[in-house]
């Protein structure tokens, strides 16, 4: 276990794996709600096969990261925090991969001074809209309800496979999961923070090869015209579309994420 100390009371939670004969780091941007549990399983393991490495860390506010009550997680901080733990661990040959938010959060620290040889998206381009606001505020209004069990209970439903609702439905859709957080637990404040999140963000700007996976179960953030509109401001991109999956594809089929991202990584490397 291993601590980024940024005062007494704030610190990021990382794990880190170096690569070996100039193998490349995967650096993974979790989700609002997520966890460095999605990265270093199966998906890190088949990293190391390659001789690649790489850092998960998780967001102050979620596990095992310690945040100042009273501070705001807001998107700058966030994005902030990246751009500090990336110059403090300094990685080599660097790849960005974000889940969601995090995707946005993940390019959003290339304008901040990291520097990275290509860019994964996945499940992140989507417009700002009213529609857009209204999921966001909802899913905030009933965490403090139900936490995160409740959401996931709500909404999984239509952003996930089938076969993965298969395989969560045993621990799914109990009463007493739902345990509300209040305004000063951590998942709380970073989805209060994630509306100060501007999705307007000027993709055009990118000048590194980018890789953007989109789940077609994903029936609440894929909007089809949306992300073909992004797409096209991009410089250097290359689109897969994941009909096997919905939003959570690395958690979904982390071994169909491992292929897809492997072959991204070897389109670097020559």
């Amino acid at each position: 276990m291993s601590i980024f100390k940024i005062d007494d009371q704030n610190e990021i939670y990382y794990e880190y794996v170096p690569p070996k004969n100039g193998g490349f780091t995967c650096v993974f941007v979790n989700a609002l709600t997520g966890d460095v549990s999605a990265w270093n399983g199966s998906i890190g393991e088949n990293l190391i096969k390659n001789n690649d490495g790489y850092l998960v860390y998780n967001f102050r506010g979620q596990a095992k990261s310690k945040f100042e009550t009273n501070l705001d997680l807001s998107a700058e901080l966030i994005v902030s925090d990246l751009v500090n733990l990336v110059n403090f661990i300094n990685p080599k040959n660097m790849v960005l991969v974000g889940l969601s938010i995090g995707g946005l959060y993940a390019a959003m620290s290339l304008s901040k001074g990291v520097e990275a040889k290509g860019l994964v998206l996945i499940n992140t381009l989507r417009k700002p809209s009213e529609r857009l606001n209204w999921i966001n505020n909802a899913m905030a209004n009933a965490v403090k309800f139900g936490g995160t069990s409740l959401i996931l209970d709500m909404t999984l439903p239509v952003i996930a496979s089938p076969k993965f609702l298969s395989k969560m439905k045993d621990n799914a859709l109990k009463y007493e999961n739902y345990l509300g957080l209040d305004d000063y637990n951590g998942v709380s404040k970073l989805m209060h923070g994630g509306f100060t999140t501007n999705w307007d963000f000027d993709w055009s700007k990118l000048d590194l090869p980018v890789l953007v996976l989109t789940g077609h179960f994903d029936k609440v953030f894929r909007i089809e015209d949306d992300i073909n509109n992004l797409i096209k401001n991009m410089k250097n991109v290359k689109r897969i579309e994941v009909p096997e999956c919905g939003h959570l594809i690395p958690i979904e089929d982390p071994e169909l994420f491992s292929y897809h991202l492997s072959g991204f990584i070897i389109s670097l490397k020559y």
